[in-house]
């Protein structure tokens, strides 16, 4: 199975999301494309929320066009506190996505309000850079590395890979 997502944020900081009619339309028109392909899933994205418009009713109202567009999963990424999540959750037929921070709710705690996803985002990079240049620093600084970081790695990697 693969999936591929969808967004309604045109990248246009003067006008960073795109109107409700149009932004609809590319779900629907992604979807039908999505129907010839076996096994794809369509997640639509509300970007209101990362885009600094904090309201709840159009991002809601969003997924659910998205919804009855054609898409298999809803996705408003920036959807920080449980009662937001469970009312969208809640206002929609589709499994929601939902975008895991630092601090906020725990992945127990999204499935107990009927989260059927999450993303990590680019956590999971963000980690490995910091490794990588914390690496890095100390070879430049001192000429010795994180030799028991280094072995994690290795054995992650054959663990994963079988290297």
């Amino acid at each position: 199975m693969a999936g591929c997502s969808i967004e309604d944020f045109t990248g246009d900081p003067d006008s960073p999301i795109y109107p409700p009619g149009l932004a609809t339309a590319r779900v629907a028109a992604a979807a039908e494309a999505a129907r010839d392909r076996s096994g794809l899933v369509l997640t639509a994205r509300a970007e209101n929320l990362l885009h600094g418009r904090r309201d709840l009713p159009d991002t809601i109202a969003r997924l659910q066009a998205y919804q009855e567009a054609g898409a298999d999963v809803l996705f408003a990424p920036g959807l920080r506190h449980l009662d937001d999540i469970r009312q969208t959750v809640a206002a929609v037929d589709r499994p929601v996505s939902v975008l895991l921070f630092p601090g906020g709710p725990t992945v127990a705690e999204l499935a107990a309000v009927g989260v059927a996803r999450v993303s990590v985002g680019g956590a999971f990079s963000f980690v490995a850079l910091g490794a990588v240049a914390r690496v890095a620093r100390e070879l430049l600084e001192s000429g010795t590395y994180d030799v028991e970081l280094a072995a994690e790695g290795r054995q992650q990697a054959t663990t994963a890979f079988g290297m």
